[in-house]
Protein backbone atom coordinates (compact mmCIF):
# COMPACT_ATOMS: atom_id res chain seq x y z
CA UNK A 1 0.00 0.00 0.00
CA UNK A 2 1.25 3.89 -0.53
CA UNK A 3 1.15 6.30 2.02
CA UNK A 4 -0.03 9.78 1.35
CA UNK A 5 1.32 12.04 4.07
CA UNK A 6 -0.97 14.93 5.00
CA UNK A 7 -0.04 17.89 6.68
CA UNK A 8 -1.81 19.04 9.96
CA UNK A 9 -2.26 22.90 10.39
CA UNK A 10 -2.40 22.21 13.87
CA UNK A 11 0.02 19.31 14.94
CA UNK A 12 3.23 20.04 13.20
CA UNK A 13 5.24 16.35 12.42
CA UNK A 14 8.30 16.17 14.10
CA UNK A 15 11.34 17.15 12.00
CA UNK A 16 14.93 15.79 12.37
CA UNK A 17 17.85 18.44 11.53
CA UNK A 18 20.67 16.44 9.78
CA UNK A 19 22.45 19.28 8.48
CA UNK A 20 23.40 18.08 5.36
CA UNK A 21 24.89 14.90 6.86
CA UNK A 22 22.68 12.78 4.24
CA UNK A 23 23.03 12.69 0.72
CA UNK A 24 19.92 12.88 -1.32
CA UNK A 25 19.50 12.02 -4.79
CA UNK A 26 16.37 13.95 -6.75
CA UNK A 27 14.85 12.15 -10.05
CA UNK A 28 13.21 14.79 -12.13
CA UNK A 29 10.61 14.14 -14.77
CA UNK A 30 12.63 14.22 -17.28
CA UNK A 31 14.79 11.78 -16.28
CA UNK A 32 17.68 13.91 -15.26
CA UNK A 33 18.62 14.04 -11.72
CA UNK A 34 20.35 16.36 -9.30
CA UNK A 35 22.62 15.27 -6.20
CA UNK A 36 21.63 17.29 -2.83
CA UNK A 37 22.41 17.21 0.74
CA UNK A 38 18.87 16.46 3.36
CA UNK A 39 18.77 19.39 6.20
CA UNK A 40 15.83 17.98 7.34
CA UNK A 41 13.38 15.69 7.50
CA UNK A 42 9.73 14.25 8.54
CA UNK A 43 7.60 12.51 7.81
CA UNK A 44 5.92 14.58 6.18
CA UNK A 45 8.55 15.72 4.05
CA UNK A 46 11.84 18.10 4.35
CA UNK A 47 14.61 20.44 3.37
CA UNK A 48 17.07 19.63 0.90
CA UNK A 49 20.67 21.91 -0.28
CA UNK A 50 20.56 21.71 -3.93
CA UNK A 51 22.98 22.92 -6.74
CA UNK A 52 20.32 25.15 -7.54
CA UNK A 53 16.75 25.27 -7.63
CA UNK A 54 14.28 23.35 -8.79
CA UNK A 55 10.63 25.03 -10.02
CA UNK A 56 8.00 25.00 -7.48
CA UNK A 57 5.61 22.70 -8.33
CA UNK A 58 8.09 20.00 -9.90
CA UNK A 59 6.92 16.88 -9.23
CA UNK A 60 10.09 14.50 -8.51
CA UNK A 61 11.69 11.60 -6.42
CA UNK A 62 13.62 11.94 -3.55
CA UNK A 63 15.59 8.75 -2.60
CA UNK A 64 18.37 8.58 0.45
CA UNK A 65 19.35 6.64 3.04
CA UNK A 66 18.82 7.01 7.14
CA UNK A 67 20.38 4.83 10.00
CA UNK A 68 17.31 2.86 9.90
CA UNK A 69 17.63 1.83 5.55
CA UNK A 70 17.02 3.39 2.60
CA UNK A 71 13.97 5.75 1.48
CA UNK A 72 12.38 6.65 -1.92
CA UNK A 73 9.35 8.49 -1.99
CA UNK A 74 7.21 11.01 -4.52
CA UNK A 75 7.34 14.18 -3.48
CA UNK A 76 6.58 18.21 -4.67
CA UNK A 77 9.45 20.83 -4.66
CA UNK A 78 7.77 24.01 -2.46
CA UNK A 79 9.55 27.87 -3.14
CA UNK A 80 12.81 27.59 -2.47
CA UNK A 81 13.87 29.80 0.61
CA UNK A 82 17.08 30.87 -0.02
CA UNK A 83 19.51 31.18 -2.67
CA UNK A 84 22.63 31.03 -2.01
CA UNK A 85 26.79 30.71 -4.00
CA UNK A 86 27.02 27.04 -2.79
CA UNK A 87 23.26 26.70 -3.66
CA UNK A 88 19.81 26.97 -2.95
CA UNK A 89 18.05 25.36 0.37
CA UNK A 90 14.51 24.17 -1.00
CA UNK A 91 11.73 22.18 1.30
CA UNK A 92 9.81 19.76 -0.70
CA UNK A 93 6.36 17.45 0.85
CA UNK A 94 6.07 13.98 -0.12
CA UNK A 95 2.95 13.52 -1.51
CA UNK A 96 3.44 8.95 -2.05
CA UNK A 97 5.60 6.78 0.32
CA UNK A 98 5.97 2.98 -0.51
CA UNK A 99 4.59 0.92 3.15
CA UNK A 100 9.20 0.06 3.73
CA UNK A 101 9.38 3.92 2.84
CA UNK A 102 6.92 5.00 5.22
CA UNK A 103 8.12 2.97 7.84
CA UNK A 104 11.60 3.40 7.49
CA UNK A 105 11.27 6.89 8.26
CA UNK A 106 8.75 6.94 11.01
CA UNK A 107 11.43 4.61 12.65
CA UNK A 108 14.12 6.97 11.60
CA UNK A 109 11.98 10.22 12.82
CA UNK A 110 10.29 8.46 16.16
CA UNK A 111 13.93 7.43 17.04
CA UNK A 112 15.62 11.16 16.36
CA UNK A 113 12.94 12.17 18.89
CA UNK A 114 13.00 9.43 21.72
CA UNK A 115 16.63 10.58 21.58
CA UNK A 116 16.01 13.93 22.04
CA UNK A 117 13.40 13.38 24.85
CA UNK A 118 16.07 11.51 26.54
CA UNK A 119 18.76 13.60 26.66
CA UNK A 120 16.17 16.51 27.46
CA UNK A 121 14.74 14.81 30.30
CA UNK A 122 18.31 13.43 31.87
CA UNK A 123 20.22 16.59 31.54
CA UNK A 124 17.10 18.62 33.19
CA UNK A 125 16.19 16.01 35.77
CA UNK A 126 17.76 16.67 39.51
CA UNK A 127 17.03 14.32 42.51
CA UNK A 128 14.63 16.49 45.18
CA UNK A 129 16.51 18.04 47.63
CA UNK A 130 17.69 16.08 50.69
CA UNK A 131 18.11 12.83 47.75
CA UNK A 132 21.23 11.91 46.52
CA UNK A 133 21.60 9.61 43.48
CA UNK A 134 24.00 7.06 46.33
CA UNK A 135 21.15 7.06 48.25
CA UNK A 136 18.43 4.77 48.40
Amino acid sequence: MTHFPHVHPQKRSPRIQLGGSVLALVMLEDGQHAKAKLQTVSVTGGLLRLGRSLSQGDFVEVAFHMQSGPVRGMAEMLSPVRAASDGALQPFRFVALGDDDHRTLRMAVDSAADRSFQGLRSSHWSAPRGISPQSK
